[in-house]
């Protein structure tokens, strides 16, 4: 307890991953981990801040917030960082209007965003949508611009579904990238700026916070 208790020391906050932390995603929404609802409430009593930080880009804040609420997770939507809304932001601050290649789950965090003659390609998680056909037409919009951008929503290998693994998003952008001869600018997860928003939401330093 004293070995505990020393490296809790000057500790302020908690930035707590969701897949594969909090629950795994499959059939029915998931169920989550042994747990994993006791130590958020009790996280949640303590006076540590708790930020919840997620790649999953197959859902809205929104949708994922109902889904742990029914897992019996105590979490509103502004507790959590996620990768879609930076982007919105990142498009929006550098006029950049993207060709979509994303899940439809999470189509509507781009509701806002100017997506007529795109300049640039947006990837995330899309599961089915990963056809030849789709991922081809984002290969030809990223060789037809003279300067191609393309942002990827994370850049995981793969995740755990309660079915077992999953191909995520980053095998993807990696083809994109070796078709194109470009480098893709990631939005979350390993991103330095990601875990930097979400400690700034709560007050947190960086040396103040345990991941």
């Amino acid at each position: 307890m004293a070995a505990w208790g020393e490296r809790l020391a000057g500790v302020r906050g908690v930035l707590l991953d969701i897949s594969g932390v909090l629950y795994d995603c499959g059939a029915g929404g998931g169920r989550a981990i042994a747990g994993s609802v006791e130590a958020v409430a009790r996280l949640k009593q303590s006076h540590l801040k708790v930020r919840f930080c997620t790649n999953d880009s197959q859902k809205s804040r929104g949708k994922l917030v109902g889904l742990l609420r029914r897992l019996g997770f105590d979490i509103s939507e502004d507790e959590v960082t996620s990768p879609a809304p930076a982007t919105c932001q990142i498009l929006k601050e550098r006029g950049l209007r993207p060709h979509l290649l994303i899940h439809e789950g999470v189509r509507s965090e781009f509701d806002e965003i100017d997506t007529s003659n795109p300049n640039c390609v947006v990837i995330a998680d899309a599961a089915e949508g990963f056809s030849y056909q789709n991922m081809n037409k984002a290969f030809q919009v990223l060789m037809e611009l003279e300067n191609p951008v393309l942002i990827s929503l994370g850049k995981g290998r793969y995740y755990k579904e309660t079915s077992g693994l999953v191909l995520d998003v980053g095998a993807y952008m990696k083809a994109l990238e070796y078709a194109c001869g470009i480098e893709a600018e990631v939005v979350g997860k390993p991103s330095p700026e990601f875990f930097k928003a979400a400690l700034q939401a709560i007050g947190v330093e960086a040396h103040q916070a345990l991941g």
